[in-house]
């Protein structure tokens, strides 16, 4: 059966409602026959204890104390439920009967010997019976039966059965179209987020579905979409971003490469050109590699992969293993290191991404400094934070730039220091690593005397 989402709430809907109403109209159905029965019942008891009152026995056999007297009261009396009364003796036989019975009698039920109530029929009638034994000195000398008419209170039942059918179904009709119509009115949610999501293409990705006042299950619902949507334009952020940063900075290493491979082929030339326009092939072929490893880096960390390394290190340990790295750069520079490790040796910090701010932030420290000059390095720890510091004696940073450090391919007066190598990534994967761990990247510097960072891990 092929039905829409809000025609299944509905028929979801009235089922479960058609089986709580089938159950509820049963029992009062029941409830109320119970009670005809009941006051039936407690007639006829009243009856038979009546009439076993105005009767005496003598040997054997049961007399009528005041037969004329009975039959008279019968005749003056009006009664809206007649009551047939005969009496039997001890063998069920007969022995008189009143007289509205006329020619009927009673049906005795030998299985009904001591006074229960139970359905029978008067000349086609239904009725209902009761048999009282008539007992002297704890022996059973006979018989009274009682009964009155049915007919009226199966005519009650019955309508009242007729009622109940007819209302569960009138009900049931009512309460689909209604909960169909409740059913339209709750996913009116569903089909706003429908429509917006048709209209969200990739060039339409700032869209959002509204989220619904009351926070329940399609609110939930709203939110996870809105989520999945500002995922997925994060992904295709960093793809075009990806993208311009590799055109942009690829580009001028290939066109380099390019023109020299061009001289060479011009016309034949001598070994030491040939080996040197080489050196500077494989120099732009080197310079490409760092910078497509530190673009692909830089997207991992937007990506905030969870596939990194998570252990962790002391951070002298993972310090130490830099400088050991970068020992070649600074004899070069003849650079004196002062490292105070302060109460920190068993301070530890996330490997991964640390070794990634700390290598770029001492590496420019480095590449900065100038030659015989100290570079300081401090760990302390505050505030239950760890703080490491990093100064360097270098060529700084003007003030108008310490707002740009950390955008991508941006380098503080590259004119001015050509001869400096960089793409201007470097500081950037720091600040994308820091954001990574929730550690903080601050900068103080003098232009022409040095810069300061401080890192709070």
């Amino acid at each position: 059966m092929n039905l829409s989402f809000q025609n299944r709430i509905a028929l979801y809907y009235m089922i479960a409602t058609a089986v709580i109403m089938a159950v509820a109209f049963t029992a009062v159905y029941f409830v109320v026959q119970e009670t005809v029965f009941q006051n039936l019942d407690n007639d006829l008891s009243f009856e038979a204890e009546k009439h076993t009152g105005e009767i005496k026995i003598v040997g054997d056999s049961i007399k009528i104390k005041n037969k004329k007297g009975w039959e008279q009261r019968e005749h003056r009396e009006v009664q809206v439920n007649p009551v047939f009364i005969q009496i039997l003796n001890k063998e069920g036989n007969f022995i008189d009967k009143s007289p509205n019975l006329k020619n009927d009698v009673l049906i005795f039920n030998p299985q009904q010997n001591y006074g229960g109530h139970f359905n029978a029929t008067l000349n086609g009638k239904a009725i209902r019976q009761v048999q009282v034994p008539i007992e002297e000195n704890g022996r059973i000398r006979g018989f009274i039966l009682a009964a009155m008419s049915l007919e009226s209170s199966k005519m009650v039942l019955l309508n009242l059965r007729n009622v109940l059918i007819v209302s569960y179904l009138l009900l049931l009709v009512g309460l689909y179209f209604i909960s169909r119509y409740l059913a339209g009115r709750g996913i009116i949610p569903v089909k706003v987020i429908t429509e917006t999501t048709k209209r969200i293409t990739q060039n339409n990705l700032n869209e959002r579905v509204v989220l619904p006042q009351n926070k329940d299950e399609l609110y939930e619902l709203s939110s996870g979409i809105n989520q999945l949507l500002q995922r997925i334009e994060n992904t295709l952020e960093r793809e075009r971003q990806f993208t311009s940063d590799a055109s942009h900075e690829l580009r001028t290493p290939l066109s380099t490469l390019k023109g020299t491979l061009e001289v060479l082929i011009r016309k034949p030339r001598e070994r030491a050109e040939y080996e040197e326009k080489i050196k500077c092939s494989l120099k732009e072929i080197d310079r490409i590699t760092d910078t497509l490893e530190q673009l692909l880096l830089l997207a991992r960390l937007d990506a905030n992969s969870k596939t990194v390394d998570q252990s962790i290190v002391p951070l002298p340990t993972l310090i130490d293993e830099i400088l050991s790295r970068r020992k070649k750069s600074i004899s070069e520079k003849k650079l004196v290191i002062d490292f105070h490790k302060g109460a920190a040796l068993v301070s530890v910090v996330p490997k991964y991404y640390s070794n990634l701010i700390l290598d770029n932030i001492i590496g420019n420290a480095i590449k900065y400094s100038k030659e015989n000059k100290m570079l300081h390095i401090a760990i302390v720890e505050t505030d239950s934070k760890i703080v490491c510091k990093v100064q360097d004696e270098g060529i700084g940073i003007k003030k108008e730039d310490l707002n740009n450090l950390f955008n991508h391919f941006f380098r503080s007066d590259a004119l001015n220091h050509k001869s400096i190598s960089g793409n201007g990534l470097g500081l950037s994967i720091a600040k994308k690593a820091a954001d990574a761990i929730s550690a903080e990247i601050h900068v103080e510097s003098e232009f022409g005397v040095g810069t300061t960072f401080t890192i709070e891990f």
